[in-house]
Order: structure tokens, then C-alpha cells, then sequence
């Protein structure tokens, strides 16, 4: 009696991987960490992480990850200068830990390849 083919090692191939879906979201136009979150099917504390490499490889293909800073709404403070692409806990100037969260967008070639 022939034995059945041993299963393939490792997950099923995916049509997308989940930066080419961050990639196509954030084509469609500007998105916050949770809206990518709810887009792509990813938790949105690892949004940030997948952003970064996302950042890289934009690079290669003449785009670039675009980040319209985290600002507060009790009293304006812009994050300009914060390099992390996760929300802000709190401001520094009022300790107000309403913020606004950084938003997202890809400037640069179009071509979807």
C-alpha cells in the first residue's frame, strides 16, 4: 500500500505578503497605525514594526514612507522630531495624553510591481 506524500514544511503561501497589503492600503491613501491595523488583519502594536521595513523597501523602489507627525489635542504640541513611529503616551509640553496619532502615506512612483 503506497504511503501518502509527507506534508509540505512550513505555512501555505500567501497571495500577499502583510507589508505589500500596508503597501496597497496606504496607496489608496493617507491611514493611522489602527486604520492599517483594521485594513490588513495585523494587531496594532506590530503596525510600527512592519512600517519600518516597509520604509526600507519603499526606498529601493524610488517611494518613501511619508509620517504626518502625532500632535496633541489639548494644547497643539507637534512631534516633529520623534523618530519612533508609534503613538506618543503623553505630551511633553502639558502631559496631555490626548494625542492624535502620527498619520501614514507613500509619496513617489506609482507602479504597483
Amino acid at each position: 500500500m503506497p504511503r501518502d506524500p509527507l506534508p509540505s514544511s512550513g505555512p501555505p503561501p500567501r497571495a500577499a505578503t502583510l507589508r505589500d497589503a500596508l503597501r496597497r492600503a496606504l496607496r489608496a491613501g493617507p491611514a493611522t497605525a489602527k486604520e492599517l491595523s483594521m485594513d490588513v488583519g495585523l494587531r496594532e502594536r506590530d503596525v510600527a514594526e512592519h512600517l519600518a521595513h516597509l520604509a526600507r523597501s519603499l526606498e529601493h523602489r524610488g517611494e518613501k514612507l511619508v509620517v504626518e507627525p502625532a500632535t496633541c489635542v489639548a494644547c497643539g504640541f507637534v512631534f516633529e522630531d520623534r523618530s519612533r513611529l508609534t503613538r506618543p503616551g503623553a505630551c511633553p509640553r502639558c502631559r496631555s495624553t490626548r494625542i492624535d496619532p502620527p498619520v501614514f502615506r507613500i509619496e513617489g512612483a506609482s507602479s504597483d510591481g
